[in-house]
């Protein structure tokens, strides 16, 4: 997969979190986010004790509250959602704060608030403490499709590039007095985006001709083979097979 590839998700350390093999950290946040969304939305309680596992997960890792939370403002406009949903959902109405709201409407913005949430803030704990190539191997580990995580790969490795790029024709605009300042400027803008597309192109095929050049025939070789141990896996699964016991409860209590 190459040299690594750091990213401002990731958060440097050396917690038991960061030492868990890639794949396993997938495995677990993947079942992990299946037994939220199983949950059914009336057990209140259930979302709390997800919450407080997850509390416990990025303590163990230590990462700051504030780094989470931060992260977490990416689901600001699921959470503009979910706060229309008592407004336009029919069904029973009832008061809240003197507003008439509707009772299936205020269930499922909270469904979507909880779940959401939670698969979020796993999402960003697995982010925080897993580089990016370590994620690429992990998802060749578990046997992602290569074709997939090769997309993936060149996507991450090729984007700063390209934004690069994109900078680059910015400050040329910008030096011959060019600023973007309404409608009339989208014409510039728009043939900046096909000359973005075309560079691009001509870039990925410079790039997929020097590969084949060097032997590539559809498969990247993978230097890093990564295992887990029997221990590791009972480490990763503990988030999971957890929240498995208390989904369990919420279907029967």
């Amino acid at each position: 997969m190459g040299a690594g590839h750091a990213h401002k998700l990731y958060r440097h350390g050396h917690s038991p979190v960061h030492a868990l093999p890639p794949h396993c950290k997938l495995a677990a946040v993947l079942c992990f986010v299946l037994v939220v969304v199983s949950t059914p939305r009336e057990a209140v309680w259930a979302f709390a004790l997800y919450a407080v596992l997850l509390a416990a997960v990025a303590a163990v890792a230590r990462i700051p509250a504030g780094f989470l939370l931060k992260r977490l403002l990416i689901e600001v406009p699921f959470v503009a959602f979910a706060l229309l949903m008592p407004f336009v959902v029919p069904g029973e109405q009832t008061e809240l704060l003197g507003v008439s709201v509707s009772v299936p409407g205020l269930w499922g913005a909270w469904n979507v608030l909880a779940k959401g949430t939670l698969g979020v803030a796993a999402s960003v704990i697995l982010a925080s403490t897993t580089e990016l190539r370590s994620l690429l191997l992990g998802l060749q580990r578990l046997r992602m499709p290569p074709l997939l995580v090769q997309i993936a790969s060149f996507m991450i490795r090729y984007g700063d590039v390209i934004t690069d790029e994109l900078r680059r024709m910015s400050i040329a605009r910008r030096s011959r007095g060019f600023e973007a300042s309404g409608v009339r400027h989208w014409g510039v803008l728009a043939k900046t985006a096909g000359a973005l597309f075309i560079r691009s192109y001509e870039r990925g095929e410079r790039v997929h001709l020097a590969m084949v050049s060097r032997g590539y025939t559809g498969a990247m070789p993978v230097i890093d083979e990564m295992t887990a141990s029997r221990t590791q896996w009972a480490y990763a699964g503990a988030l999971p097979l957890t929240a498995l016991a208390v989904c369990l409860l919420g279907w029967t209590v």
